[in-house]
């Protein structure tokens, strides 16, 4: 199982506290049982996890052995491979338990998700697979239950994108998402390349823990809020009101802008989510350095060699430098098969935390 160390330290953890919990010597403390009872509880939820998760992989290895067993009926086996679609379903369900239950200390894990893709070195190229990027993870957020909404887009001339903000919305979505942050790189044949040369570009993504209004104060006085026309690719006019808007939050100095929707006021409170996550983000920077890396430090500078994952056309390769992990089934990838990721950088960071 994934973070296998992990959970077997709280659980190692969990029968050391039941044993303190006995010992007379610590029952004639009030102070210290009442601390040990609040742990106790706080792991008896991953304990109880972790055995139905033991329970259910001891019957799978009893099915897989049956399986494996020439000598049984058709029929017999038949019944197993049944019993085996059924225990994978519990199996992943006992996992998906865990895993909740461990993203749950550090609350930012379960928040929604502001996403900003942009295209980095390579020109139109980049752009492109900007696009890909996009679609890869509308089609990720599918697979997860999850929500996603383009916020704002700036395609460019060749059908890709300059630069995309989209929310994700789902109880964790910041957890499944947050290791997307940084450069990606391609390696692959453009559309626009005549001589069939094999092109690097890059595109940068940065992924920021959506924040509410309880999370983040801000004062109309602190906002100047700038009306426009909206633009289309090449300049041309999307509408004939003014409904873009540009918001500046004066003490931070951020500027979001909004011009995708014919209303007005859908392009402000639209802005206005982007602004809250971009000065949570940076609120959270400012208190603690370990809980998340600021915008500017998790995209880079967007050139090739600041990379984390690599897309490699050629051999049908990903690969993640962050983790070592590697995928041989790239087409997979960018339908949004990110789970093999996902789960190898969550583990990694348990692993060490």
């Amino acid at each position: 199982m994934r973070f296998l160390k992990k959970i077997e330290e709280k659980v190692a953890r969990f029968k050391e506290v039941e044993r303190l919990l006995q010992d007379p010597s610590v029952t004639s403390e009030p102070s210290r049982v009442k601390d040990l009872g609040k742990e106790f509880r706080g792991l008896e939820k991953i304990n109880n996890l972790y055995n139905e998760y033991l329970k259910v992989h001891a019957e799978i290895e009893e099915v897989r052995h049956l399986l494996n067993d020439k000598t049984q009926s058709a029929d017999l086996i038949s019944m197993a491979s049944l019993e085996a679609e059924s225990l994978a379903v519990r199996e992943k369900k006992a996992i998906g338990d865990i895993e909740a239950l461990l993203m749950q200390e550090d609350p930012l894990l379960i928040k929604n998700v502001i996403m900003e893709i942009r295209a980095g070195t390579g020109g139109l190229e980049a752009g492109l697979f900007a696009g890909d990027l996009l679609r890869m993870y509308s089609r990720f957020s599918a697979k997860c239950g999850f929500k996603i909404e383009v916020l704002s887009l700036s395609p460019n001339d060749a059908g890709g994108l300059k630069e995309v903000i989209a929310s994700v919305t789902g109880a964790g979505a910041y957890g499944k998402f947050k290791y997307e942050s940084g450069t990606h790189r391609v390696q692959r044949v453009p559309a626009t390349e005549a001589s069939g040369r094999i092109h690097t570009s890059a595109v940068t993504v940065a992924i920021l823990p959506e924040a509410e209004e309880v999370d983040v104060e801000i004062k109309p006085e602190d906002l100047r809020i700038d009306v426009f026309r909206s633009g289309g690719p090449g300049g041309q006019s999307v509408n004939t009101t003014d409904s873009a808007v540009r918001i500046t939050h004066i003490p931070s100095g951020l500027v979001v802008s909004c011009q995708d929707e014919k209303s007005q006021l859908k392009n402000k409170q639209k802005g206005m989510k982007i602004l809250r996550a971009r000065l949570f983000e940076k609120i959270t920077n400012e208190r603690n350095a370990e809980i998340a890396k600021n915008r500017k430090e998790q995209v880079g500078s967007g050139d090739r060699s600041e990379k984390i994952r690599t897309y490699n056309f050629p051999d049908r390769r990903v690969t993640d430098h962050r983790v070592g992990f590697t995928s041989h089934n790239l087409e997979a990838v960018l339908e949004g098969d990110l789970e093999g990721f996902v789960n190898a950088l969550f583990e990694d960071e348990l692993a060490r935390s």
